[in-house]
């Protein structure tokens, strides 16, 4: 029979080295940078929308994209801090407060400016356009997030699973909202609420496995 003391010398010979993670703080910054790229290159590929100058006169517009893409920074921050095993699950409240006031943005937006939508009101090609920058801009921060997230989020997935899908349905919206004429309270209510109610769903449901897909065994 093996004493211990030999037991722990097999072990400590034939372990390999671990490299240490960064703080979860530089690493949220990381995947923040990548965020301000990405958007950065769709808009480049895409372009701004046409009345954006204009609407950035408006306050309601105004408030609503910062909340949003504050909520977006706060959701990425809570998802890396409450990630880390030994810290708070309090971290995952820290993008509460910017969250309420961008969906009450959208909800003060459809009740004073309601905007009935006729046979023209919605068209294919904005909505497929939409799509695909959803596509672009959701797809690479996904991926990202699940790798850098992927061995400290195994204790509970689920919960850092939601806020980082928080985090990147808030980077796509305010992408939206930069690119695309989304004016009409309908579209207004899919593209906003809808994505964030889309992404964190979907985390909610499938975290445990997301995380440990992006896993390696």
């Amino acid at each position: 029979m093996t004493r211990t003391p030999d037991l722990i010398d097999a072990l400590v010979a034939d372990a390999t080295p671990v490299r240490r993670l960064r703080p979860p703080a530089m690493r949220a910054m990381c995947w923040l940078l990548l965020a301000v790229v990405t958007l950065a290159l769709v808009a480049f590929h895409h372009g701004l929308r046409p009345d954006l100058a204009l609407r950035l006169e408006q306050e309601v517009f105004v408030t609503g994209v910062a909340a949003a893409t504050l909520t977006g920074v706060l959701a990425a921050v809570a998802a890396f801090m409450a990630s880390v095993p030994g810290h708070s699950r309090r971290w995952l409240l820290l993008p509460v407060p910017s969250l309420l006031v961008w969906f009450a943005t959208i909800g003060y937006g459809c009740l004073t400016d309601w905007i009935r939508i006729g046979p023209g009101g919605i068209s294919p090609g904005e909505t497929a356009s939409c799509l695909a920058t959803l596509a672009l801009v959701s797809t690479p921060l996904s991926f990202a997030l699940l790798r850098m997230l992927r061995y400290t989020a195994r204790l509970s997935p689920t919960p850092v699973a939601m806020c980082g899908a928080l985090a990147v349905a808030a980077m796509t919206t305010t992408a939206l909202s930069f690119l695309h004429p989304i004016d009409a309270s309908a579209m207004v209510l899919l593209w906003n609420f809808g994505v964030a109610l889309l992404f964190v769903g979907i985390s909610a449901r499938y975290g445990s496995w997301l995380f440990a897909w992006a896993t390696p065994h």
